[in-house]
């Protein structure tokens, strides 16, 4: 079972993601309060996993306030397999936000 199956850390995560390019991307409503489909960060040395991500981008603005005010509705995926928050980002080229869905 890897890291991202199980939510916990492997060791290789705890060290972080810190230089690593990766593409963001935005789905629904979480687009719409964020004002872009998608962009590409450098991740900072304090984000080792998705929830971190999701403080980080918190910090920097309103807009990701207002998408993440509840984080645990919104939805994360890394290279398209869904994960929890615990999941870590090392090594991964997208991770993808969107809110819950839902089917008729």
């Amino acid at each position: 079972m890897s890291a991202v199956d199980s939510g916990t850390f492997s060791e290789s995560a705890a060290s972080g993601a810190a230089g690593q390019r990766i593409t963001v991307r935005y789905f629904a409503w979480v687009r719409e309060k964020v004002g872009r489909a998608e962009e590409t960060i450098e991740v900072p040395g304090t984000v080792a996993t998705v929830g971190d991500l999701v403080t980080w981008l918190v910090a920097r603005g309103s807009e990701y306030e207002s998408a993440f005010q509840r984080p645990g509705v919104v939805r994360a995926a890394l290279d398209h397999v869904h994960v929890k928050a615990t999941a870590p980002i090392r090594g991964a080229r997208e991770v993808a936000f969107f809110p819950p869905v839902t089917g008729g």
